[in-house]
């Protein structure tokens, strides 16, 4: 073997090792799957050829990498809010953290940072206080190392960092995180929805429950934020209904906390997501937008 084939095999190992991170930081900064996975290609190709002599962090140095691809990507002339048809919701996200996250807090704080609610609060954010609050919140890195990675003073990142926290705690909505009573919930919705009446589904919900669908214009779906008990329960009940019977359930765990995933032929249709409070169903999210649901698993 030949020393500039073996050096080309370490750094893909390099870069392997450190893929879920990258892939992390890129999908919670853009809120797509693909548009992750495709700034981690550009982030290979750029490790690929760079001078990796002088490089003594390769995590920091992949991670400030990506970040600015994402960075860029964000500025780009974006039309996503101003013509997308109807609400957008981030595309879902198949989460196993794994037996090497054995710490339930550790755990919670990566499942929070990946929910539907988070990445619809961070999409209000600017490009620079996005990338700060996904390294330090989600990935707790430090200051110094993300001024680094951001080519900006430590004291300004603690700016960005303070600002983009506080945005956030004042958007993001109050659930509960309480993995066993999310899941307890979502089934007992399945099985009102299912098979149970509308009373039986209302009971399930709060007064001011929210209902948030995208269908991106290609599926049928609410236009519109839904409200109220009574709105919300007769469009789910109606939507239970309308399901091909010929396809299948399945509970799934999707951006951190368990989801009913409908498919059809093996690939999945419709994803439906809950979040939970005082031990009722809070808000729902409906996903049928076909392109955000390719990259789930076919069953």
């Amino acid at each position: 073997m030949t020393v500039d084939v073996a050096t080309e095999i370490v750094a893909t190992e390099i870069f392997e090792e450190h893929r879920p991170v990258l892939t992390g930081v890129a999908y919670r900064m853009l809120g797509r799957v693909a548009d992750a996975e495709g700034v981690v290609q550009e982030a290979w190709l750029k490790w690929s050829t760079a001078a990796r002599e002088g490089v003594r962090e390769p995590r920091a140095f992949l991670v400030r990498i990506t970040t600015r691809l994402a960075i860029d990507r964000l500025r780009r002339p974006r039309s996503r809010w101003e013509t997308y048809p109807g609400v957008w919701l981030p595309e879902p996200l198949v989460t196993d953290f794994g037996p090497t996250l054995p710490d339930t807090a550790e755990r919670a704080v990566l499942a929070d940072s990946v929910s539907l609610a988070v990445l619809v609060v961070l999409e209000s954010l600017s490009p620079l206080e996005r990338a700060v609050f996904v390294l330090r919140e989600a990935f707790g890195f430090p200051y110094a190392e993300i001024a680094a990675a951001l080519d900006r003073t430590e004291a300004a990142v603690r700016q960005l960092a303070g600002r983009a926290r506080r945005h956030v705690e004042e958007r993001k909505p109050r659930y509960d995180v309480d993995p066993a009573e999310r899941r307890d919930l979502t089934e007992r919705f399945l099985a009102a929805a299912s098979g149970g009446g509308i009373e039986q589904l209302l009971s399930l919900l709060a007064p001011d429950v929210r209902l948030v669908s995208d269908g991106g214009g290609r599926a049928k779906a609410a236009r519109r934020v839904i409200e109220t008990a009574g709105k919300v329960g007769r469009f789910l009940f109606a939507v239970a209904g309308a399901l091909d019977p010929g396809g299948e359930i399945r509970v799934m765990e999707l951006n951190g906390g368990p989801a009913v995933v409908h498919f059809i032929g093996g690939k999945a249709d419709t994803v439906f997501q809950i979040e939970v409070g005082q031990g009722v169903i809070q808000c729902a999210y409906i996903i049928r937008n076909p392109d955000k649901l390719s990259g789930l698993p076919v069953v």
